[in-house]
């Protein structure tokens, strides 16, 4: 399990200087943003697309460095029912076909929100469905929308050469889980895999380690990510909170550093039953801990990382 990181965190640096800040920290993989949600900062995907001396200089720079690329992400709702919605369906394309010119065998997304209805244009995630017209809702949502666009989707990969979608657990996403992955997989095949984030089902109330066994192998990709559950707010008003992240003081819950929410011991567990499923991919951080700096924020994460995956690293004399 290589250690990998979602370099979104570092968009204030340049190109070359992410990567040799990430050749410092002992990072060996990168995820990459190519779109929609990431403001891609280090990946110009139409520039990229249309040259190949300058795919060529951006892989030169990275593998000369020792660095690999773990994957591409293009998260975002490309099944909002909107222009929004048609951009981000073309960056996922895009996305494919570059993850195939550079011989990049995953690609990261979310496998999208729907609306309410047919001549509704707002996303609706529903997850206490109470009465009859929720029940419908969630069938249009499945039948009508998601399902016939994953069908195409992963055909579509495939021809461009994508080996593996992962599409994360987030919430605001009809998969969100492993019940409502394997309800796409099993429809769509084992072109797509998850891309599994611990700190999502924290938050849902969940055992990301029990989860982790019921998925097996069908995780294609890891981030690493932590969640704290806020004591003396989340006793008094639960894990349903609509506060913006800014807000952290007062939210129920929060993302923070990797061992900020669970100590070393949890993370060891964690990664030792990941790898007795199968997984042999890079593990990515994924840094959104509001309260420290993006570079301290990696650091410390790195610090739990490094001591909880079950391998060994070079120490630096």
């Amino acid at each position: 399990m290589k250690v990998g990181l979602v370099t979104d965190i570092f968009g204030y640096m340049r190109f070359e200087e992410m990567l040799d800040t990430c050749v410092e920290l002992g990072i060996e993989a990168l995820e990459l943003g190519c779109g929609n949600w990431s403001k891609a900062p280090h990946v110009d995907l139409d520039g990229l697309l249309q040259s190949s001396a300058k795919r060529e200089k951006f892989l030169d720079s990275i593998r000369s460095r020792g660095l690999e690329i773990a994957a591409l992400n293009c998260s975002g709702n490309q099944l909002e029912p909107t222009e929004e919605g048609e951009t981000h369906k073309r960056v996922v394309e895009k996305t494919f076909q570059l993850a195939g010119l550079l011989e990049v065998e995953t690609v990261v997304m979310m496998s999208g929100c729907p609306s309410g209805g047919p001549n509704d244009v707002t996303p609706n995630w529903i997850t206490h469905p109470i009465l009859p017209q929720h029940f419908k809702t969630l069938e249009w949502q499945w039948n009508e929308v998601a399902l016939p666009y994953w069908e195409k989707t992963v055909k579509v990969a495939k021809e461009h050469g994508v080996k593996k979608v992962a599409i994360e657990n987030l919430g605001f996403n009809l998969v969100y889980n492993p019940e409502t992955f394997f309800k796409l997989r099993n429809e769509v095949g084992e072109m797509i895999g998850m891309n599994f984030d611990p700190s999502h089902l924290f938050w849902m109330g969940g055992d990301p380690i029990a989860a982790a066994r019921a998925l097996g192998n069908a995780i294609y990709h890891i981030h690493a990510k932590d969640v704290r559950i806020e004591r003396g707010v989340n006793n008094v008003h639960g894990l349903i909170d609509v506060k913006p992240m800014e807000s952290f003081a007062a939210r129920s819950w929060n993302y923070v550093a990797l061992g900020h929410g669970h100590d070393v011991g949890w993370w060891k567990e964690f990664f030792t039953v990941v790898k007795m499923v199968g997984y042999e991919g890079s593990v990515v951080l994924e840094i959104e801990d509001l309260t420290m700096d993006p570079l301290t924020g990696v650091k410390k994460s790195l610090n739990v990382l490094k001591e909880a995956l079950p391998r060994e690293f070079e120490t630096k004399a």
